[in-house]
């Protein structure tokens, strides 16, 4: 009770003030999500992250809420169709990209736990990947905090080059949908840059990379027959369920569609406010402190996973 008190009388600190003002800006329409990012790289860069001890676990469940939310918008026949379309290049590319971050690990002398995380990282969906396989192959904190940084700061180009490069080639909302969801790293910069494409693009990569976040099951089970894990647990993406009972709602009660766009806009804002919270930990130090081996490796993957994947949408859809 004592620490209670003493936290509601302390002072706010002007770092503090700006960091709360800016959060609040990232949820009126004002700003964008590409323009959120920016402005959490300017408060990493010139003040620093005041909370961040709580930003980790914050992002996420405000992600997941924000995904639930943005089920509301959607149909389920669509959604059907464009999981449906997208299945084979989900499993292809995983493999693939499973396979060939193995061997570019081992190229460039990348520590085979960092390596294996910044693979399953670039695979599946970045960070829940990361943070779901690390503990089966007990990973260290440090090889954590470099695959995870790799993965942000490419989330964080993608939000910007994915969108420019899909209306450079002319890219259909089917196209662009499916080559972001399986080419971005986390579902945050995939809603945020497909949402900046389009409603349709934003309705087939939620759904792709909403069902490509479930094949984190079989790859934590590959991580522990690789790194001979015993007594592994895995935990249900809950969130993922939601979203579906979200979208069900939304495609069969008539009551849920009147209302659904009221859901749909606090998702968006808090996705928003999301992205602002992942630039804002990604302050100079932390982008120094990942080395350039790890990084190199996942730029390579990246590039080499998005450029083969735009690739197959463009040939085959």
């Amino acid at each position: 009770m004592k620490n209670i008190n003493a936290l509601l009388e302390r002072s706010i600190t002007t770092r503090e003030l700006i960091f709360i003002l800016a959060a609040v800006l990232c949820v009126s329409p004002l700003i964008s999500p590409p323009v959120a990012l920016l402005l959490g790289w300017g408060i990493a860069g010139f003040i620093g992250h005041p909370y961040l001890h709580l930003n980790h676990r914050l992002t996420r469940v405000l992600l997941q809420v924000s995904i639930v939310g943005l089920g509301f918008g959607m149909n389920a026949a669509n959604a059907i169709k464009a999981g449906r379309e997208g299945l084979l290049l989900t499993v292809l590319s995983i493999a693939a990209t499973l396979l060939f971050g193995w061997l570019l690990g081992r190229w460039m002398k990348v520590d085979k736990h960092t390596s294996f995380l910044i693979s399953a990282g670039t695979a599946i969906c970045g960070g829940s990947a990361i943070a779901a396989v690390s503990p089966v192959i007990r990973a260290e904190e440090k090889q954590v905090s470099l695959a995870l940084g790799t993965v942000f700061v490419l989330n964080s180009v993608a939000l910007f080059v994915f969108p420019f490069v899909g209306r450079l080639l002319h890219l259909s909302q089917l196209q662009f949908g499916l080559w972001s969801a399986v080419a971005i790293h986390d579902t945050s910069s995939v809603v945020g840059a497909a949402g900046h494409f389009g409603s349709e693009a934003l309705e087939v990569a939620t759904t792709v990379k909403l069902a490509r976040a479930l094949w984190i099951i079989p790859v934590v089970v590959l991580a522990a027959f690789s790194f001979r894990s015993k007594g592994f647990r895995f935990s249900v993406p809950y969130f993922i369920l939601l979203f579906i009972a979200a979208m069900l709602l939304n495609t069969y009660v008539p009551a849920v569609q009147r209302v659904s766009h009221y859901f749909t806009g606090v998702a968006q804002a808090g996705l928003t406010l999301t992205l602002f919270l992942i630039g804002s930990s990604l302050s100079p130090k932390v982008i120094r402190a990942m080395g350039w081996k790890p990084l190199l490796q996942g730029v390579l993957l990246w590039v080499a996973v998005a450029a083969v994947v735009l690739w197959a949408v463009v040939r085959f859809f």
